[in-house]
């Protein structure tokens, strides 16, 4: 079987779903990877086999490692091989760091870092059966900046990004390329939890140079990049996405 396969976890719905659908318009069988909107996950999988594209769909929350490594033995299992790891499911408690309690903390490292170093171990098995492959974890500006009540998930997400680069290094024998994309605020379902939403987006219209704020398809556009054989001398790397936001103080 010489069909490419692309796992994109947290797929149910928006950037994950939206690059889910343009790996399978590019010909690519996809895994959909959800844990709990089922219906979202079927809605996007028949999305995909009407693009002529095969699916599967599995249920897995990634910070439980069993969970992982589960979801990967049915990838085997169905298709054989893995060409494209987009590790995009996240998830975070939203609250200033003196208010965090431990469980807080553990669900936020477990889903949006912990996940990727141990999926990123299974993806490589299978990558590896087939010449190597590409792996593009989806970061935040709150890696590198502070934000309002961002603590935990913007610290998993700087772990996320460091992982980036001790994974780039470690797989490149394998010809196995690991970069990362960072989005500036993007008018996503995620965002809708955040109690300052209207504000940031405001913000961003506001203050971004390119003129206006970032949407999903920058960020698919920018991932495509990354696992295209055009950005082959690219490893380690973390791309933000934010129209220049960033720049300003």
């Amino acid at each position: 079987m010489t069909q490419k396969v692309a796992l994109v976890t947290g797929s149910s719905r928006g950037i994950g779903k939206q690059t889910a659908l343009r790996l399978a318009k590019q010909g690519y069988d996809i895994v959909i990877n959800y844990a709990r909107s089922k219906s979202k996950a079927m809605e996007v999988a028949e999305e995909i086999e009407a693009l002529g594209r095969k699916v599967l769909v599995v249920k897995a929350n990634v910070g439980d490692v069993s969970k992982i490594k589960a979801m990967f033995e049915q990838i085997d299992e169905v298709f054989g091989r893995l060409d494209v790891f987009i590790n995009n499911a996240a998830s975070g408690v939203l609250r200033p760091a003196m208010e965090l309690q431990e469980t807080h903390w553990n669900w936020t490292m477990d889903i949006n870092s912990k996940a990727f170093l141990f999926s990123s171990q299974e993806a490589a098995k299978l990558m590896e059966k087939n010449g190597g492959g590409k792996m593009v974890s989806i970061s935040s500006l709150g890696s590198i900046r502070v934000l309002e009540n961002y603590t935990a998930v913007g610290v998993s997400k700087a772990a996320l990004e460091a992982l980036t680069r001790y994974l780039a290094v470690e797989l490149s024998p394998k010809n196995i390329c690991v970069n990362a994309v960072s989005g500036g605020a993007i008018d996503t379902e995620a965002l809708t939890h955040f109690p300052n939403r209207e504000e940031l987006l405001a913000d961003a219209a506001k203050q971004t140079p390119a003129g206006r704020i970032v949407e999903m398809e920058d960020m698919v556009n920018a991932i495509m990049f990354l696992i295209s054989e055009q950005s082959n001398m690219i490893r380690g790397q973390t791309i933000i996405v934010d129209g220049g936001r960033s720049l300003l103080v």
